[in-house]
């Protein structure tokens, strides 16, 4: 009897005559995207303006690609490094391998360098961003799938994913897909509960860290990859429990010292600056033709007065002279 699976795709590029269209990248583009275009409506709930997320996230998606990477090849490093091994496939992002955990970390030392830059600040940016965030790894996690990496424990159930990569055949546990799922509810979780109980200063970001990391802890458990083991346990479940309980100490904190939402997200400096610049000068240039007006006017009484002075003297001469004489 045949079991009903998850197809994998017989190949993870299309290529476009030279240029090779790479599956995962893909997905890791299009997630970028959404969520930028996820944190944007976000921002500006918030009253944050149009294109200040898309202008940080210039700095903080290169940073956090680079972290992702970074975190990968650190913890995997027997795989670029040492007898047989290539140092140069560390560099080769499209074959997969980002750590979310390096993603973030120095993803958001981009974002506080953006943020700077606009006079932002970063908890708000974060809090902005983090549906979109989570979102943008959902999509994402579908690149595992056209690399047919990152699978679970063998299994039958019904929505098993078949691989066939070479290394394993048969039926196994789609974690791409438990994650990739979980992170959309991880999403809504985030969306409703910013919105019902108006969460800030990191707080909304802290719950999506917080809700993550405790669907990672058991989606990673499922994996049956190579990786590190600490005590038993992978060394990405000992990492998502630290973070877990990192992000549920910042947000009960947070909560006791900074209450509620920020009242201004983004200052209005600049367009406020420019009106004062433009009614500036104007204001001054009618001051000052106020003053000449007045001083005009002063000029010309006193020269009335003068000529009147004048008029009487002469009409009070000896009698027989007219004045003009």
């Amino acid at each position: 009897m045949d079991l009903a699976y998850i197809p994998s795709p017989s190949t993870g590029v299309i290529h476009l005559g030279p240029v090779p269209l790479r599956g995962y990248a893909f997905c890791i583009i299009i997630g970028v995207f959404v969520g930028i275009w996820i944190g944007s409506k976000q921002w500006r709930a918030r009253g944050g303006q149009p294109g200040t997320v898309a202008d940080i996230a210039i700095w903080a998606v290169p940073f956090g690609l680079v972290g992702g990477r970074l975190y990968h090849v650190i913890t995997t490093y027997e795989l670029y490094f040492g007898e047989g091994k290539n140092w140069i496939d560390a560099f080769k992002v499209w074959e997969g391998g980002l750590g979310i955990w390096g993603a973030i970390a120095l993803g958001a030392v981009g974002a506080w360098i953006g943020c700077r830059r606009h006079g932002v600040p970063l908890p708000a940016y974060a809090d902005a961003l983090a549906p979109g965030i989570v979102i943008a790894q959902a999509i994402g996690r579908w690149g595992n799938w056209f690399n047919q990496e990152l699978y679970g424990k063998p299994t039958d159930v019904p929505w098993a994913l078949k691989i066939d990569n070479g290394l394993d055949n048969g039926t196994f546990h789609p974690t791409f897909l438990y994650e990739s799922l979980w992170c959309v509810g991880v999403g809504l979780l985030v969306i409703w509960a910013d919105k019902k109980f108006k969460l800030g200063h990191g707080r909304a970001f802290a719950l999506y860290v917080a809700a993550y990391c405790a669907g990672r802890v058991w989606t990673e458990y499922l994996r049956i990859d190579e990786a590190h083991h600490i005590m038993g346990l992978r060394l990405n479940v000992w990492t998502a429990i630290l973070v877990f309980i990192l992000a549920v100490v910042y947000f009960v904190v947070s909560a006791k010292v900074r209450p509620g939402r920020e009242e201004v997200v983004e200052p209005q400096e600049t367009a406020a600056a420019g009106e004062s610049d433009d009614e500036g000068p104007k204001d001054g240039k009618k001051a000052d033709l106020k003053k000449k007006a007045a001083h005009d006017g002063e000029a010309g009484t006193e020269s009335e007065s003068e000529e009147s002075g004048a008029d009487e003297r002469m009409g009070s001469g000896p009698p027989g002279r007219t004045a003009g004489s």
